[in-house]
């Protein structure tokens, strides 16, 4: 019987797995199994990173290295708050860090939101990127003019992947049915839209100058918009990656138009209001904002100045937010579990004894895929320093049988990293005939199928190294 501290890492993408490594590397023995409710890990580098930027998704070359060491198991298709909830975690394991990310979209709160041709980034994301729950959506792309509300790197990611032409998509690992319906789509502007100046949008420089870059978009930037009050001087004084975004839009703003098929133009100091439509989205009402300071920091403040745009497709990416669990406190406002630095407490501020919090579930969605390695360090840290103190302890009846265990009692088949590993070649090997990453496995049926055929179970699974 082992006598190594066993705990659950409920997530299994990035802060999920730096926890796993900061555990796994400390002086103290660990098991780790990684609970994931999808046959995949990797979260949002598998499923949210958008495809033709293939660099970033080398990351999980890190994460395979993780996998790989002694006391790692991998519980993909078990869903926490279905097949096992928060009383069974404290029960089968001496520790559990929540690490499941923000799983929906914030929501604009206006007239016709929910109109045919709204959609949220996070649905669209997870359609291109083949997220197993979203590929019975279908995107109709039949439409002259997009508009997207937004100023982050999604909002960018989303407008450059409306404009991507077919011999742009057609290396990238973007499912077959996304490059079929982008490549036929209609759409020739491309509107991104900001509540506030660009001196406060929140994109990368390298994110920002690739909307320059693309084959077959001009891209447009009203050079009214770029002339900054002392707010925005300001900023530029203090923030070199303002200064670099400021720098790029104006020489966006110089550029005369080539021809190109679609046209991609940057408006500012706007936000919806109602968006339009008799079934579906027709046109979108915008106001005019000025910005002003409150409390330290910029806020749009809406003028009596309107205007409504046509348009017949609208993607909302205006944040995500995450979902409160049962069982486990949630703050409201922040939008995540109530913790401090990644232990979890309860109302009374009482910490919830073994249990922890790392990525965006902890401080809320921000920061790049690398903030989560600092992140999930920070709440490992703590982990530890409770366990030298003895607030943390092993269980003799924590084990992994313990696990197998309730997971048959419940009829759950577990995929395991061998089963997920089965589906990376499968889809590496049709990827390659191609001259792409891979072809992505886009069903359940089909993720589940080619799991199972390298199937075994967990406690077979644990008894090999690094696995």
């Amino acid at each position: 019987m082992s006598d190594r501290l066993r705990v659950a890492i409920v997530g299994s993408g990035p802060a999920g797995f730096y926890a796993a490594a900061a555990m796994l590397d400390a002086d103290v023995p660990i098991e780790v199994d990684m609970i994931e409710r999808l046959p995949t890990p990797w979260g949002l580098v598998r499923l949210g990173v958008a495809p033709d930027h293939p660099k970033l998704k080398t990351v999980s070359r890190a994460f395979e290295r993780i996998a790989a060491k002694p006391g790692f198991r991998f519980l993909g298709n078990v869903e926490v708050g279905r097949d096992l909830v928060h009383t069974d975690l404290v029960r089968l394991y001496d520790a559990v860090v929540y690490a499941v990310g923000s799983q929906t979209d914030r929501r604009l709160g206006i007239p016709g939101e929910d109109l045919r041709g709204s959609w949220s980034a996070t649905e669209f994301v997870a359609w291109y990127n083949g997220h197993p729950d979203f590929q019975d959506i279908a995107f109709d792309l039949n439409a002259e003019r997009a508009v997207v509300i937004g100023n982050g790197n999604v909002a960018l990611d989303v407008a450059r992947m409306l404009a991507l032409t077919p011999e742009e998509l057609a290396p990238t690992d973007t499912t077959d049915p996304a490059i079929e319906a982008i490549g036929a789509s209609t759409v020739r502007e491309i509107l991104v839209v900001g509540r506030r100046g660009p001196a406060q949008a929140s994109w990368t420089t390298q994110e920002l100058k690739e909307m320059g870059e693309l084959a077959g978009a001009d891209v447009s930037v009203d050079s009214a918009d770029l002339e900054l009050d002392a707010a925005g001087e300001a900023a530029l004084e203090h923030d070199t990656n303002t200064r670099r975004n400021i720098d790029v839009l104006r020489e966006f703003a110089e550029r005369e138009a080539t021809g190109k098929p679609v046209t991609l133009r940057f408006l500012f100091f706007r936000s919806p209001v109602a968006i339009h439509g008799d079934g579906k989205v027709e046109a979108i009402e915008l106001v005019r904002n000025r910005l002003e300071e409150q409390d330290g920091r910029l806020v749009a403040v809406p003028t009596d100045e309107r205007e409504t745009v046509e348009c017949g497709l609208v993607f909302r990416s205006v944040g995500y937010r995450a979902v409160a669990l049962p069982d486990l406190p949630f703050d409201e406002r922040r939008g995540t579990i109530r913790n401090e630095g990644g232990r979890v407490v309860h109302d009374d501020d009482k910490p919830a004894a073994g249990v922890y919090c790392a990525g965006w579930i902890k401080r809320g969605p921000t920061g790049i895929i690398g903030t989560n390695k600092k992140d999930a360090t920070e709440t490992v840290a703590l982990l530890l320093e409770d366990v030298r103190a003895g607030r943390v302890r092993h269980r003799e009846d924590v084990t992994a049988d313990a696990v197998e265990a309730t997971l048959a009692d419940r009829g759950v088949r577990a995929v395991l990293y061998e089963g997920w590993t089965g589906i990376d070649e499968l889809e590496r090997a049709a990827g390659e005939k191609l001259g792409r990453p891979r072809v992505k496995l886009r069903t359940w049926d089909e993720l589940l199928d080619a799991a199972e055929r390298v199937a075994q179970t967990p406690a077979e699974a644990l008894s090999e190294p690094g696995r």
